[in-house]
């Protein structure tokens, strides 16, 4: 680890720590100024959230997409910000502004998937349900996560997210373990909806563009009996907090038919992007892999 990369790790670790302590009052617009900044600073990103917004929504006009990059960026902001509270804060802390609402009995031990979809409220459902799981007679919850390219940053954020007793699987390595929390009656937390390459991925349609999008949700849920729900954390009206639905099991899921499977998640996921879209993580290359003979479309 070089010199850069240790003082980055400590200042960054005791900005979370500060921000966690904190009135919450004072953490939502502080996360409301980051996101302004990103948007205002020229950087890949900020091109990557336009170029989306175009393909996904072509009947908007510039000044209607740049609106829309902004409103995104300011509630990224925010997501990034609060993040503090949700890896450091108590579990009283994250209730206090994330609300749980479920349509399942998450008390009966049997395998269940919980389809979470890239809102910038992700996070938050994710910490909330685990902590809520801590005080009440649940199985207990596991979530697949992308390894960081930050060492100790990832280290941290795998200890911040299992200290209720949840469990996090690093998605590439590990889904033996996946399949073995399933069958043994625990829930699964996970968010299909991201371009991880052409590994166990199928093109399929998301704002009518053939999207690559992972298949696991289909085939685990064959594979162990599980049902599957979706689980969607975003804002509430008065923008103080979020509540998290996890929707009654999805009827006829799975079928025979993995891609089809896989394209009615997507479609259930684009029906609430376009309820909120600002709330949807567009920094995400969610288009970056074409099918062959396809140019980028970034």
């Amino acid at each position: 680890m070089t010199w850069l990369q240790t003082i980055f790790n400590y200042l960054a670790l005791n900005l979370l720590r500060l921000f966690s302590f904190l009135p919450y009052s004072i953490v939502v617009p502080f996360g409301y100024g980051l996101g302004w900044l990103a948007a205002h600073i020229p950087n890949e990103r900020a091109y990557v959230v336009k170029t989306n917004l175009r393909l996904c929504f072509p009947s908007l006009s510039k000044s209607e997409i740049d609106a829309l990059a902004l409103r995104h960026w300011k509630l990224f902001g925010r997501s990034v910000i609060e993040r503090s509270r949700i890896w450091l804060g108590t579990g009283e802390q994250i209730l206090s502004f994330v609300t749980i609402r479920s349509e399942v009995d998450l008390s009966a031990k049997k395998p269940r998937i919980l389809v979470n979809p890239h809102f910038v409220g992700l996070e938050g459902g994710f910490m909330a349900l685990s902590a809520l799981s801590k005080d009440n007679p649940w199985p207990n919850g596991v979530g697949l996560y992308q390894k960081m390219k930050n060492p100790l940053l990832n280290q941290k954020m795998v200890e911040w997210r299992d200290r209720f007793g949840g469990k996090s699987i690093e998605r590439q390595h590990r889904l033996r373990d996946l399949l073995r929390e399933l069958k043994g009656g625990n829930f699964a937390i996970i968010a299909p909806d991201i371009d991880l390459g052409p590994r166990d991925s199928i093109f399929v349609p998301f704002f009518g563009i053939q999207t690559s999008t992972i298949d696991s949700v289909s085939r685990l849920s064959k594979l162990t009996n599980a049902e599957v729900s979706l689980m969607t954390t975003t804002l509430n009206k008065d923008r103080k907090g979020y509540t998290c639905i996890i929707s009654k099991a999805l009827p006829d899921f799975p079928s025979d038919d993995p891609e089809k499977d896989t394209a009615r998640l997507n479609q259930y996921i684009e029906d609430l992007v376009r309820k909120r879209p600002a709330e949807y993580y567009w920094v995400h290359k969610r288009f970056k892999h074409r099918p062959p003979g396809e140019a980028s479309l970034y």
